[in-house]
């Protein structure tokens, strides 16, 4: 993927950046390309190799379609639930360093979910914060709103999701105890015939 200057990438786990030049730098006697960002949150220029680009998954921002993607997918009710805290913590770094904003979506939503029944540990936290801030950063530059109307929407989606989910958990509930009513139904009919015949 190649980008020009004044494109606006996504760098992973820093967010937005605006490729402000490219020029050649030689290193050890090697030359190649860089492409050099400035991050819109902290103002820290970054300079990406041209030939890495892939390696550290920089990407184009997202289009006003994948908004509404994305807001499908925060809202869809969807978890993924890690009982274990390591695999939870690999699992998520890995989708936060991916550079995909549907998986940092996925890190977002599951630690949000987690952080209602139990407090989070400080790198979660830490993780979970980054999470929210990545995607509000990038909705808000794609929409052109401010970053409160956005967080205001991803926060709407969030509950929808949750209300979702506990919606799924109660149904999946309602079965199995309409399946046991009729099993304590034939194990006392037996019962109730003897009891009339004597």
């Amino acid at each position: 993927m190649t980008f020009e200057v004044g494109d606006k990438v996504i760098y992973p786990n820093h967010g937005l950046g605006i490729v402000e030049r490219i020029e050649d730098k030689t290193i050890l006697g090697t030359t190649c390309g860089f492409y050099h960002l400035r991050i819109v949150a902290n103002d820290t220029t970054v300079l990406v190799p041209v030939s890495n680009v892939d390696g550290v998954g920089l990407r184009r921002a997202i289009s006003d379609e994948d908004v509404e993607r994305l807001f499908g997918l925060l809202g869809d009710g969807k978890i993924d639930n890690h009982q274990n805290w390591k695999g939870r913590f690999k699992d998520n770094s890995d989708k936060m360093r991916s550079g995909s904003i549907y998986e940092v979506a996925d890190v977002l939503k599951s630690l949000t979910f987690l952080a209602k029944s139990k407090s989070l540990s400080f790198r979660e936290k830490r993780m979970l914060d980054r999470a929210k801030f990545l995607i509000i950063s990038e909705v808000s530059e794609v929409m052109r709103e401010t970053a409160a109307a956005i967080e205001g929407k991803v926060d709407s989606a969030l509950e929808r999701c949750f209300t979702a989910k506990a919606r799924t958990a109660a149904r999946a509930k309602v079965p199995v105890k309409a399946a046991a009513r009729p099993v304590a139904a034939v194990a006392a009919a037996p019962a109730r015939r003897a009891a009339r015949a004597s």
